[in-house]
């Protein structure tokens, strides 16, 4: 599994996306988001401006990635 290192309270899903490399750019996250391909702590979670914090794992494609502080 991977992780995110966070320094703010959260990241929103679309910018840990981003920085996890599973996407390429904002519109891209937004659209996968969009579709339901994303799952957040096991739940599928279609907005994008959706709050991680420390502790938060969110899958998408068969790869999970684990928020930390």
């Amino acid at each position: 599994m991977d992780t995110i290192r966070i320094r703010d309270e959260f990241i929103k899903l679309g910018q840990a996306m981003k920085l996890a490399g599973l996407v390429e750019e904002g519109a891209e996250a937004k659209a996968v988001i969009q579709d339901g391909r994303v799952k957040v702590n096991g739940e599928t979670d279609t907005r994008r401006g959706r709050k991680l914090v420390e502790g938060d794992i969110f899958s998408f494609e068969g790869k999970d990635v684990k928020i930390v502080k």
